[in-house]
């Protein structure tokens, strides 16, 4: 294993979590927007208003009695996601493909009771999977049909897309991908692949594993240097048109492509992690940079993204 020195890494423009901390979430972000980035829900509502397209909400579940009813709903569902509202870093996410008599199919192929999902929906309103462990919300939302061109690469589970937005301008992005490892969740902590993309054209660049390089998807044995993303230039205007709903100038945006409804929002995070320059294979510091430096910010969605894509491509 090679090591690298924090001097090698700074003249190769990675940003480090102190700076990250102090220099980008701590000026750029106001702390009273915070609330409305946690929680899941209050997301839905703004995005909405920003023509931002969210997955489609089948059921709130504020309070225990009302855990009670979601079986009777259940029952008329043939898939679905359940998910805490404040919970973050994929925690407490819970999919389901569909029925089989009894039992629910979860994405990684597992069976599970009616009384599996109830005692996870009061886990959720427990606050097991919330920030701080305060009291949460349980939401259930339509099942997403990940695009083929998309699904045939991960394990089962749906592929996201997380972009950085730094002050409106979309600076870096990869795809992260379900792996048997990650049980079916595009969550990077757990074993997904994360593959860097150009923000020009939104193919593939450089893909890891654990912070590793790898070239094949470790399950299906596909090459991640090929894949490219549908609706790439209106998923990156999806993602700048999130600055104006919740003036975050540092955040990153996840997004997924449907298969009926195309891109959809998930979530955004007023504290996004660094492994995406991992991904990348490039720092961000240059990038945040090049936006602090401009004179004249573009105001509007439609020219930041024509900037990104023209400044920060890689072809």
């Amino acid at each position: 294993m090679k090591w690298i020195s924090p001097r090698q890494l700074n003249k190769l423009g990675m940003l480090n979590m102190n700076r990250r901390n102090v220099g980008y979430i701590g000026k750029y972000n106001d702390r009273r927007a915070y609330p409305l980035v946690d929680n899941k829900l209050k997301t839905k509502l703004i995005a909405a208003e920003y023509e931002v397209t969210t997955p489609r909400l089948l059921q709130v579940i504020t309070q225990q009695h009302e855990i009670s009813h979601f079986r009777e709903r259940a029952d008329l569902l043939e898939g679905f996601a359940i998910k805490p509202a404040k919970g973050s870093g994929g925690k407490g996410i819970l999919v389901i493909l569909r029925r089989e008599g009894d039992h629910y199919i979860k994405a990684s192929g597992t069976a599970i009771t009616v009384g599996a999902l109830e005692r996870h929906l009061s886990n959720i309103l427990a606050g097991l999977y919330s920030l701080g462990g305060a009291p949460d919300v349980a939401i259930v939302e339509d099942l997403i049909q990940s695009a083929p061109s998309l699904s045939k690469y991960s394990f089962q589970g749906v592929p996201d897309i997380r972009i950085v937005v730094f002050q409106g301008y979309p600076v870096m992005a990869m795809l992260r991908l379900a792996t048997k490892a990650s049980d079916g969740k595009a969550n990077l902590h757990q074993g997904a692949v994360g593959v860097g993309l150009d923000i020009a054209t939104g193919r593939g660049l450089n893909a890891v594993q654990y912070n590793r390089p790898v070239l094949l998807h470790p399950d299906n044995g596909l090459a991640l240097e090929n894949l490219i993303i549908e609706e790439w230039e209106t998923m990156l205007l999806m993602a700048s048109r999130c600055y104006e709903a919740t003036g975050l100038g540092y955040m990153g945006v996840d997004l997924v492509v449907d298969a009926q409804q195309g891109p959809l929002l998930l979530e955004l995070n007023a504290r996004p992690g660094l492994a995406i320059q991992i991904a990348n294979g490039r720092g961000l510091m240059p990038r945040l940079q090049k936006v602090e430096a401009l004179r004249k910010p573009h105001y509007s969605p439609e020219k930041r993204v024509k900037y990104a894509m023209a400044e920060f491509g890689y072809l």
